[in-house]
């Protein structure tokens, strides 16, 4: 029988237990959810199904708007038309209080504007994401990433950046998540580079035109606060609070872009 953390008493004991034998917690393993979560973050790398979706979703983006592809814009390079990204979903004061399209928070977390920006956000997520995972575990990672990248498109939008997209906020999330994770272990070091990395990205924000700064900002700090939140349990294995949280981070991420997909094509 796979074994669990109770959160009751964070005691290792059977997933199919009825009662928690050391306190009592009633179906501490919530009749095997909680194994099949652990199950599937460790079958699925996130990183890398991250990567996937959104080289899925500007491949879509591009194809909406075929003309968009021969249109040379400086370095913007092989970038989907404003259109065709709107459709897709991407955030911003207009969509989010001009539209009340709330859900594009989390869809333009996954959208991007050129190769460059896709190839650039990617690298890092393929850089980042390992490490997050393995210091706090797959179903905290996406938990992070989420969070970061809606507090962050928030941010941007209550900021009035009127258009928005990228997975940068969350990508800052993630370095935010590793800076906390090297204080609460004591080591000056590990948090110091990943600062120097999170001001050097800061610093070539401000040197070039057209990126979201506060979606940056937003996302730094709701991925600090997410991973401060996680580090306070004080427990390396994730529990059934977090697969709890990563079941409806997932499922509102589904549910934005099937909102999305409804807008777009029925006009609903």
């Amino acid at each position: 029988m796979p074994a669990i953390l109770c959160p009751g008493c964070h005691k290792l004991i059977g997933s199919e237990e009825n009662r928690c034998p050391h306190c009592g917690q009633i179906r501490p393993g919530m009749f095997g959810l909680t194994t099949w979560m652990r199950q599937l973050g460790l079958q699925l790398d996130f990183p890398h199904l991250i990567t996937i979706v959104c080289i899925g979703l500007y491949v879509l983006a591009l194809a909406l708007d075929p003309r968009a592809i021969f249109e040379f814009r400086g370095m913007n390079f092989l970038a989907p038309s404003p259109d065709s990204s709107f459709k897709v979903g991407m955030t911003g004061a207009y969509p989010v209080f001009g539209f009340g399209r709330w859900w594009t928070l989390i869809t333009a977390i996954y959208l991007h504007g050129s190769l460059l920006h896709i190839g650039f956000n990617m690298m890092w997520v393929r850089q980042l994401g390992p490490v997050v995972e393995d210091l706090y575990g797959p179903m905290r990672l996406f938990v992070i990433f989420t969070v970061a990248g809606f507090t962050g498109f928030l941010a941007s939008a209550v900021m009035g950046s009127a258009y928005t997209l990228g997975a940068s906020g969350s990508i800052f999330g993630l370095l935010a998540a590793a800076i906390v994770y090297g204080r609460r272990v004591g080591s000056n070091m590990f948090p110091r580079q990943f600062m120097q990395w999170a001001v050097i990205l800061f610093i070539f924000g401000f040197l070039f035109s057209g990126v979201d700064n506060w979606a940056h900002g937003g996302g730094f700090v709701g991925g600090y606060a997410t991973a401060w939140l996680f580090a306070r349990e004080g427990e390396s294995r994730e529990g059934i609070g977090t697969y709890t949280i990563a079941g409806a981070c997932i499922l509102l991420t589904l549910f934005a872009f099937i909102r999305q997909a409804l807008v777009t094509i029925l006009g609903v």
